[in-house]
């Protein structure tokens, strides 16, 4: 594992249900899309890397797929048995998968990409595992980010928070790409995958000022691990910005509706 995987695996330890009820029905958004470009349906041997809570898992159960699902973190896998129980359910993590080559006939990651530090190895493995000319499908965000993926960043650098030296720099130059339909899928190929193509998709999140706030202040992701390395006044300035900042986006039922964009990029072994 690179410094930054391991960096991923402790920010995630735990975060299970803090995820689930903050930023987790954001990310079920393109799940069907995501099973349609891989063309899951009945008797399909599939596999969800970075299943999370399993909501990808349970989709593809309903439609009659044979489901495996892995996560690297365990209260995930917990969340992911009990959406999806159909599904057989591990505890695995990119870049080494624990099936046989050519095990599926298709293979697909939501939002999981964002989160290895080694994409091309990432997208090697997805197709080491895929028989062949199955189809891998996956998402990630899409830059520049959009004003609903901007609010919180907005908000903790307008309370003049501060970085820690713990927190991950992100990927090394020679491991990163375009986050635009032309790195997506240039990185597809470059990972041998055929025919590769990629869109973007947009559509505006609507969720409470307090649900999309639990996300940071139970410490989710990156943005919540900055949020709970400040000091408690600088954590109650975030939040007085958060507020006014939501304000932006709120309809006149008071939920806010937010504007995201991701890239959907699928292609075959």
């Amino acid at each position: 594992m690179t410094a930054f995987d391991k960096s991923e695996r402790l920010m995630w330890a735990g975060k299970g249900s803090a995820y689930a009820g903050s930023f987790a029905r954001l990310c079920t958004h393109p799940v069907s899309r995501l099973l349609d470009a891989a063309e899951v349906g009945p008797g399909t041997r599939v596999l969800d890397v970075g299943t999370g809570p399993g909501a990808v898992a349970a989709v593809a159960c309903a439609r009659g797929a044979s489901v495996t699902a892995v996560d690297a973190e365990p209260s995930m896998v917990e969340l992911a048995e009990r959406a999806a129980p159909a599904a057989d359910v591990r505890v695995a993590a990119l870049p080494e998968l624990p099936f046989d080559d050519g095990e599926f006939d298709a293979v697909v990651a939501n939002f999981v990409l964002n989160h290895v530090g080694r994409p091309r190895m990432a997208l090697a493995e997805l197709r080491r595992v895929a028989k062949p000319n199955g189809r891998i499908a996956l998402t990630i965000w899409a830059a520049p980010r959009a004003p609903g993926q901007t609010l919180i960043g907005r908000a903790v650098e307008a309370a003049g928070a501060v970085r820690p030296p713990g927190l991950p720099a992100g990927l090394a130059p020679e491991d990163d790409f375009p986050r635009d339909e032309d790195g997506l899928a240039g990185l597809m190929e470059a990972a041998e995958l055929r025919e590769a193509t990629c869109a973007t998709l947009r559509w505006d999140h609507r969720a409470t000022a307090d649900e999309w706030w639990s996300g940071p202040a139970s410490g989710v992701a990156f943005v919540g691990q900055l949020v709970q390395s400040q000091t408690a006044s600088v954590r109650t300035e975030i939040k007085r910005h958060f507020d006014l900042l939501s304000s932006e986006f709120a309809g006149q039922d008071g939920v806010l509706s937010l504007p995201h964009a991701a890239l959907l990029a699928v292609a075959r072994r």
